[in-house]
């Protein structure tokens, strides 16, 4: 029988983008009794949505995704909600979890922790070596707390929660909203809406008259092109990127496997330039506009890698999807969504 075969699971964020691959494969793996709260019935960052959300699930084991997330943008515009709504989330529910007796908590961390200078690639003990990039600090330290928190509650309480520490997520489901996303799906949108698409139609459809005429060539639809896209920074930045389903493999694998204190990374290996990235998203999306780098905006953290040899070691965890490969699924998917919302209208006269 599986691990979780016999395990009561709350998956916080299950509906979301992580979330969503987390649930199928733990129903993949024979899981049956999976608790995935929404926001509009539980709203974690209040206590009573806790305390009621371990009432109704009664969970054995927490993997706690839920998050309050955004891209550089988004954490400049909102570093005091970032920074209190994850903090909250994460201290009441494994506070409560403590109280409940729950067997496991399960804490996804972020990469935005770790200093902002951070020798390449990331290791784990490097951690408390410095303060995080100041645009997104708050969130950083807000799930950072997890780690302070887990550790804190294993020494005094014996209490089993392990904190993992991912990398940018991306792939199908992904959030593309300009205003909030990351950087993989606002420059997937911004490419793809560059490209020639039809305009909306209006087709009137008139009575027949008498005596027909010869039928008329039907008008092509128009298309419309943008001939750039501006993009932050000046490109230099790096970034290590984990595929999705990657990601939710690894976080099953801890939840089955690691039951210690100290911290662990998830990720690649592989290290990519904004500017690079660009290109590859570039040629598979056949964007031939100009593109304008707007150097008045922050990069974001000089470099990103991680070290992920703790994840292999202790619970045989290694990315294996590789990069282009899990570029072009999510390129296919956001296209597919698109292509499936209606373009054209129909007006009838008669």
């Amino acid at each position: 029988m599986s691990f979780f075969s016999t395990k009561r699971i709350l998956v916080t964020g299950g509906a979301g983008f992580l979330g969503s691959f987390v649930v199928e494969k733990l129903q993949a793996r024979g899981c049956k009794d999976i608790f995935v709260p929404r926001s509009k019935e539980y709203n974690l960052v209040e206590m009573e949505a806790v305390k009621r959300v371990y009432r109704d699930a009664k969970p054995d084991l927490v993997i706690h995704l839920a998050a309050r997330v955004g891209g550089i943008g988004a954490n400049q515009a909102n570093p005091g909600k970032f920074f209190y709504d994850n903090l909250m989330m994460g201290v009441q529910l494994m506070e409560e979890g403590r109280r409940a007796g729950l067997e496991k908590f399960v804490a996804l961390g972020t990469i935005c922790a770790y200093p902002k200078f951070t020798p390449v690639p990331f290791k784990e003990e490097d951690l408390w070596n410095g303060y995080p990039e100041e645009t997104n600090a708050p969130y950083g330290l807000a799930k950072k707390m997890l780690l302070v928190q887990g550790q804190a509650y294993r020494q005094q309480y014996g209490f089993n929660a392990i904190y993992l520490l991912p990398v940018n997520l991306y792939g199908p489901r992904d959030n593309f909203d300009l205003e909030s996303s990351h950087v993989i799906p606002a420059l997937i949108r911004k490419c793809v809406e560059a490209m020639p698409q039809p305009r909306t139609s209006l087709t009137i459809s008139q009575p027949k008259p008498e005596p027909k005429p010869e039928p008329k060539p039907q008008p092509q639809p128009q298309t419309q092109t943008l001939s750039s896209i501006t993009v932050w920074g000046d490109g230099s930045a790096t970034r290590e990127f984990l595929y999705v389903e990657d990601a939710a493999e690894a976080v099953l694998l801890a939840a089955e496997r690691y039951n210690k204190d100290e911290p662990v990374n998830l990720g690649s290996s592989f290290e990519i330039s904004i500017r690079e990235l660009l290109e590859m998203i570039v040629k598979l999306t056949g964007f031939k506009g100009k593109i304008v780098w707007d150097r008045t905006k922050p990069n974001g953290q000089p470099r990103r890698k991680l070290d992920v040899s703790r994840a292999e070691r202790e619970f045989g965890f290694r990315a294996s999807v590789p990069f282009e490969e899990g570029l072009k699924k999510t390129i296919d998917w956001y296209i597919s969504t698109q292509s499936s919302k209606p373009t054209n209208s129909t007006l009838s006269t008669k």
